[in-house]
C-alpha cells in the first residue's frame, strides 16, 4: 500500500459529513459531539474561543477530516501541522514508517506536514468551511468561536521561500483564493441540503483565517534565528505570536533526575542536544525583547511550551536511530520550563501548552493561566477524538474569561503534584503484551481481550455488569459455569485477565478480579443451596489431591454427574493456598467456601489419605479415570559457597502454622523476585524481632517476575529492595553479594547480566531462598507414568492424559509451578476429556452500541476497595479500537445489515501507515494492512498487498482480491466465487456507505 494521503475534495468530505452524520448520528466516526455554552467565555488574539483546548500541530491537524473530527469533540484552538520548504513526497521518503508509537508516553519520528505546501493549505481552508457550517448546522457553538493557528519552521530562509511565504499571506487573506472561493461557491449551491445554514452564515464566513502563528525550529537551531524568525513573523506579517520552545532548556541533569525519579530511567538520551539547544541564559533576553517588540506593535507574544524530547531509540520502538517523546512523560519537563519562565517574568509571559495533558490535569493548568492547550498522545489512544468532550465539559465556563497572567503558585502546585501522579508515574515493571497470539480476521473483528487472555476464558463483561446491577447471585452464576474457584481467584489470581483490559489505555484496567470478590461474597448463600449433583453420567473418577486443580476437577466432574472422590493427604483441602500462602493474603474461611462448592456439587473428600499407588487405588474402587493434581513441591535449592539458606514454601508453612510466631532474626534476606519472593517477604517482615528484610535480585524491580501489584505491595509493607546483586556467601551474619549490571536490551525484549567483581555485603541472620518449586518426578515414575527431563508428565496436549490410559494430570504437578486459574484451566480440560464434552459456555455481551459509546473516551478513576467497577468498555461487542486512534479516519466502523456487531474495514487512500492502529489492536495484527481495503482504483490497489475492493463504475461492478487472489464481482450477485460475508461487506458500502467511496 502507499503511505502517501489523498486530500478529499470539499464536496465529498460536506457529502459524507451530512449523510454519515444523518445515518449514524457521527462525524468521520467521531459517535458524540461537545455543545458549546454561549456566549463564548474566552478570548485570545482579539477573537471568541469557546474552549481552551485542541490538537497540536501533528498528526490530528494534517488533514480536513481530522480537525472536523477535534472540533466535533469539542476541540477550538487548532495548532495546525507544521509547513516548512520540504514537503510532500520529499519529505514523506525521509520519514520513516511506522512513525507513531503511543502505548503509554507517546514516541514518533515524524516531522511536518507530509501534503505539499499548497496542499496543506487547501485542507486547512476546507477544514475552516467545515467547521463553520458544523457550527452552525448542529448547533455546536458560535461559529466564529474556534481559531485557526498556523504552525510554521525551520529557518527563516525556509519561511521566506516563495510558497512558505505565500501559505502565510493567504492563510491570513484566503478570500481571493481558488481553495476558498470554491468552497463558498459548493455550499451556496447546496443550501438546499441544510436546514439551519442560510446564504447569509455562508457569506459571513471570514476570510482572514489566521491571526496568529506559532513558530517551529529545529533542535539545535541557534538563538540570532529563533529571534530574527519572530521578529519577521511580527513586523512583516503582523501575527500575533508564539515561538515553540525545546525542554532541552530544563538542562540535562534536571531533565535525567526529573525522569528517573518518575521511573523513567529506561529513556536513553544523552546531553548532545541540551549543548546544542538554545540555552535558558540566552533564551530570557531574547524573549524579552520580542515581547516587547510584539507589544510595540499592539500584538501578543508568548511561547509555546514545548516541543518533544529528543531520545535515542534504544529498544526498538521505532525504525530510526532517534525519535521524539511526548505524553506523560513529557509533562514534568515541559511544566518545569513553564515554571522558569513564570518566575522570571513574572507571570506577565503568555504559555501555549502542549506536554502530556489529558482530563486527569487538564483543568490545573488551564486555571493556572496556561493556556490555550493543544495536545496530541491522549488522542491517540484508544478513545481517540472522544477525549476532547470529557475536557471540554470539564472547563465549562459561564462567564468571560480574559488571560491576565500565570499563577506560580499554581504552576508550582501542579509540579509538586505532578511528581507523585500515578496517572503520571511509570509502572514499576514494563507493561506486558497486550497482544492476542492471533491475527485480525477480515470480519467479525471484535474480540473481549479479558477473556481470551484468561486461561478459562470467563464471561468478564457478563458477570461484570450483573455485579454494577447488584445481581449478585446470577453473577455468581456466570462465574461458576466456568470457575469453581470465585474466592481463590477473587483474592489471589494474578489475573492476565487485567493486563490486557483495553481501560489501560484509558487509566486502569477495569477491576476485574474485584468484581469476581464482590459477586462470590455477596452471593454465596443464595447460590450453595441451588447447586446439586449432576444427572448421573456413569463415570466414577478419583482425584488425588485437593489443591487447586483437584478442587476444580471436584466441581466440574460431580456438576456433570461423575461420582467423585477426592483424596487428599492433609487435613483439609487447599493445597498451596491453604498450607502456604499467608492469611494477609487471603482468608481461610474463603478457602474453604471454595471447597463447599464442590461438596455441594456431590464431590466427596477423603482427608489424611496419602495415596502412593494409583493403578490399586483404581482397581480397587472401580474408577474409570483419574486426575492427578499433586502439586509441585521438590524445594529448589539456592547454591552459596558458604552457608544455607532456608526454603520459601518450607518458611511460608511454618509460617502459617505458628501463625508469624517464629524467629528468624533481626535481618531477614529472601533471594528471589517472584510472587512467592514477595509473599516471603512480607511475611518474614511481620515475625517476631524482625527489623529488616531486603529482597535481593541480580536485575532490577523492573525486569523482577512479580506482579506489579505484588511488587508495590511488599514495597509498602517496607521490604528493602536491593537490586543488581548475587549472593554467593553467608557467613557471621553477613551476606556477601556480587554486583551485577545489565546488559542492552536483546531482540527478545530481555536484558542479561554480568558480575563486575564488586562484592557488597548485606547484614543477615537468615537468608530464604524463593527461586522456584519444581516437579516430584518420582511419583509419577513409580506409576508407570512417562516423565519429561524436568519430572513433568508427558501429556496429551488435548486432554492432560498421562502416558497411562485413563490418568491424567493437571495443576502445578503437572505443568511446574503456576498460578490458580491455570490450574482451573488444566482441571477443565482433563474432565472435558474425561465427560466428553465441554465446560461452560461463553455468553454474549448485554450491552448497547449507546452505552458504550458513552464510555468511550472519558477517562476516570477505577473505584474504591470493594465496590463494583463499572468501566467495562464490552469490548466483544463494540472494539473499534483502530477506529479511535486513526487520525486521519482511516478505519471505517460500519453495519452490515441483518448482523448485530459492526464491520470494520480500512480506506487506503486515507492512510500514511503511521501504525498507530497497529499498537492498539488487541490482536498481533495492524488493521492497516490486515483489514479488508477499500480502494480507490486498480493502481491503488496494484501498489497494496492488502485484500479488498474497488468499485470499477457506479453500477456496481467491483474488482476483489481476497487470499491473494483476484475476482470481478458484481454487487448482489450471489454465484460469485466470493465468500458471502465479505461479498456481504462490497455489496453494504456500495448501499449504505457510498461517501465513502
Amino acid at each position: 500500500m502507499s503511505d502517501i494521503m489523498i486530500p478529499i475534495p470539499f464536496g465529498k468530505l460536506m457529502n459524507r459529513m451530512l449523510l454519515e452524520y444523518k445515518k449514524e448520528g457521527s462525524v468521520f466516526g467521531v459517535p458524540r459531539c461537545y455543545k458549546a455554552k454561549s456566549p463564548a467565555p474566552f478570548h485570545l488574539f482579539g477573537r471568541k474561543l469557546e474552549t481552551q483546548i485542541g490538537p497540536a500541530a501533528g498528526p490530528h491537524t494534517q488533514l480536513a477530516q481530522n480537525i472536523a473530527a477535534s472540533y466535533y469533540g469539542g476541540a477550538r484552538f487548532f495548532e495546525l501541522k507544521t509547513v516548512q520548504k520540504m514537503d510532500g513526497r520529499e519529505l514523506a521518503s525521509c520519514v520513516k514508517k511506522p512513525c507513531i508509537s503511543a502505548e503509554d508516553e507517546c514516541y514518533n519520528c515524524e516531522w511536518s506536514t507530509e501534503l505539499e505546501v499548497p496542499q496543506a493549505f487547501d485542507e486547512y481552508v476546507k477544514a475552516w468551511f467545515l467547521l463553520k457550517v458544523m457550527a452552525k448546522e448542529w448547533g455546536l457553538g458560535d461559529p466564529d468561536a474556534f481559531q485557526f493557528n498556523i504552525s510554521v519552521g525551520y529557518d527563516l530562509a525556509g519561511i521566506q521561500t516563495p510558497k512558505v511565504d505565500r501559505f502565510i499571506n493567504e492563510m491570513m487573506h484566503a478570500g481571493e483564493t481558488e481553495s476558498f472561493q470554491s468552497c463558498r461557491t459548493w455550499l451556496l449551491e447546496n443550501l438546499d441540503r441544510f436546514e439551519h445554514l442560510k446564504r447569509e452564515d455562508v457569506e459571513a464566513i471570514r476570510e482572514d483565517i489566521v491571526n496568529s502563528v506559532t513558530v517551529s525550529t529545529l533542535h539545535g537551531c541557534p538563538p540570532e534565528e529563533i529571534e530574527a524568525i519572530a521578529s519577521y513573523l511580527i513586523t512583516e506579517k503582523g501575527l500575533h505570536t508564539f515561538v515553540k520552545c525545546n525542554p532541552t532548556l530544563l538542562g540535562y541533569e534536571k531533565a535525567r533526575e526529573l525522569l528517573d525519579s518518575m521511573g523513567y530511567d529506561y529513556i536513553q538520551f544523552t546531553d548532545l542536544h541540551f549543548r546544542e539547544d538554545l540555552q535558558y541564559r540566552d533564551a530570557v533576553p531574547m524573549l524579552r525583547r520580542l515581547k516587547a517588540l510584539a507589544e510595540s506593535k499592539q500584538l501578543s507574544f508568548g511561547v509555546k511550551i514545548t516541543n518533544t524530547f529528543p531520545v535515542d531509540v534504544k529498544n526498538h520502538e521505532l525504525p530510526s536511530e532517534e525519535m521524539y517523546m511526548s505524553g506523560k512523560s513529557l509533562f514534568p519537563l515541559s511544566l518545569s520550563v513553564a515554571r522558569m519562565l513564570t518566575e522570571d517574568f513574572g507571570g506577565e509571559l503568555r504559555i501555549s501548552y502542549s506536554g502530556g495533558c489529558d482530563f486527569f490535569n487538564i483543568k490545573e493548568v488551564a486555571e493556572s493561566g496556561i493556556w490555550p492547550v493543544t495536545m496530541a498522545t491522549t488522542l491517540l489512544k484508544t478513545g481517540g477524538y472522544l477525549r476532547f468532550i470529557q475536557m471540554a465539559e470539564l472547563l465549562d465556563s459561564e462567564k468571560a474569561v480574559e488571560w491576565k497572567f500565570v499563577s506560580l503558585s499554581a504552576v508550582d502546585a501542579i509540579l509538586k503534584k505532578a511528581v507523585t501522579d500515578p496517572h503520571l508515574l511509570k509502572p514499576i515493571k514494563p507493561i506486558p503484551n497486550r497482544k492476542s497470539e492471533d491475527s485480525v480476521p477480515l470480519v467479525d473483528c471484535y474480540t473481549m481481550p479479558c477473556r481470551n487472555r484468561c486461561p478459562i476464558h470467563q464471561d468478564i463483561t457478563g458477570y461484570g455488569r450483573l455485579v454494577k446491577e447488584g445481581a449478585y447471585r446470577e453473577a455468581l452464576e456466570v462465574i461458576l459455569d466456568k470457575n469453581p474457584l470465585p474466592f481463590m481467584t477473587g483474592r489471589i489470581c494474578t489475573h492476565s485477565c487485567q493486563t490486557a483490559c483495553t481501560r489501560n489505555h484509558y487509566e486502569t484496567a477495569v477491576q476485574i478480579r474485584n468484581n469476581k470478590l464482590i459477586a462470590a461474597r455477596n452471593g454465596y448463600e443464595a447460590v450453595l443451596p441451588t447447586l446439586k449433583k449432576g444427572e448421573a453420567c456413569g463415570k466414577k473418577v478419583a482425584v488425588i489431591g485437593a489443591g487447586p486443580a483437584g478442587i476444580a476437577a471436584a466441581f466440574f466432574l460431580a456438576r456433570a454427574g461423575a461420582e467423585v472422590h477426592v483424596y487428599e493427604e492433609n487435613e483439609r483441602a487447599g493445597g498451596v493456598v491453604s498450607y502456604i500462602i499467608p492469611s494477609f493474603r487471603i482468608d481461610e474461611k474463603e478457602i474453604q467456601k471454595d471447597v463447599g462448592l464442590a461438596k455441594a456439587c456431590g464431590a466427596v473428600f477423603h482427608f489424611g489419605q496419602r495415596i502412593e499407588d494409583v493403578g490399586a487405588l483404581r482397581e480397587k474402587e472401580g474408577f474409570d479415570a483419574v486426575i492427578l493434581a499433586i502439586g509441585a513441591h521438590r524445594e529448589m535449592p539456592l547454591p552459596l559457597e558458604k552457608g544455607e539458606a532456608e526454603n520459601a514454601l518450607h518458611f511460608l508453612r511454618r509460617f502459617k502454622e505458628e501463625e508469624g510466631r517464629i524467629r528468624i532474626g533481626k535481618n531477614v534476606v529472601i533471594v528471589g523476585a517472584g510472587n512467592t519472593a514477595m509473599d516471603t517477604a512480607r511475611a518474614a517482615i511481620r515475625c517476631e524481632g524482625v527489623e529488616k528484610v531486603f529482597l535481593v535480585y541480580r536485575r532490577t524491580k523492573r525486569y523482577m517476575p512479580a506482579d506489579q501489584e505484588e511488587l508495590e505491595e511488599a514495597i509498602e509493607d517496607g521490604v528493602l529492595f536491593r537490586e543488581l546483586l548475587s549472593p554467593f556467601t553467608l557467613e557471621n551474619g553477613v551476606l556477601r553479594c556480587h554486583k551485577t549490571v545489565l546488559s542492552e536490551m536483546e531482540e527478545s525484549g530481555r536484558r542479561s547480566v554480568r558480575e563486575t567483581g564488586e562484592v557488597v555485603e548485606i547484614p543477615c541472620d537468615t537468608v530464604i531462598a524463593s527461586i522456584g518449586e519444581g516437579v516430584d518426578g518420582s511419583f509419577y515414575e513409580r506409576n508407570g507414568i512417562r516423565t519429561d527431563q524436568k519430572g513433568r508428565p508427558v501429556l496429551e496436549p488435548e486432554s492432560n492424559e498421562t502416558s497411562v490410559k485413563g490418568i491424567y494430570a493437571a495443576g502445578d504437578g503437572a505443568f511446574g509451578a503456576s498460578v490458580i486459574v491455570k490450574a482451573i484451566a488444566n482441571a477443565k480440560l482433563a474432565s472435558e476429556a474425561i465427560l466428553n464434552q465441554r465446560i461452560g459456555t461463553d455468553r454474549p455481551s448485554l450491552s448497547s452500541a449507546e452505552e458504550i459509546h458513552g464510555k468511550k473516551g472519558i477517562l476516570s478513576e477505577a473505584p474504591e476497595a470493594g465496590k463494583a467497577d463499572s468501566r467495562c468498555l464490552s469490548c466483544d461487542y463494540i472494539c473499534e479500537n483502530c477506529a479511535d486512534v486513526c487520525p486521519n479516519r482511516a478505519n471505517v466502523s460500519i453495519s452490515v445489515p441483518g448482523e448485530e456487531m459492526r464491520q470494520i474495514i480500512h480506506i487506503d487512500s486515507m492512510c500514511n501507515e503511521c501504525g498507530n492502529c497497529r499498537t492498539f489492536c488487541p490482536y498481533d495484527s495492524a488493521p492497516y494492512k490486515d483489514k479488508f481495503t477499500l480502494f480507490r482504483n486498480a493502481s491503488d490497489m496494484a501498489d497494496s498487498t492488502n485484500d479488498g475492493f474497488f468499485f470499477q463504475d457506479s453500477e456496481g461492478n467491483a474488482r476483489v482480491r481476497l487470499g491473494g487472489q483476484e475476482m470481478d464481482y458484481r454487487v448482489g450477485d450471489r454465484n460469485s466465487r466470493l465468500f458471502y460475508r465479505i461479498a456481504e461487506l462490497v455489496d453494504t458500502v456500495f448501499r449504505d456507505y457510498t461517501y465513502l467511496i
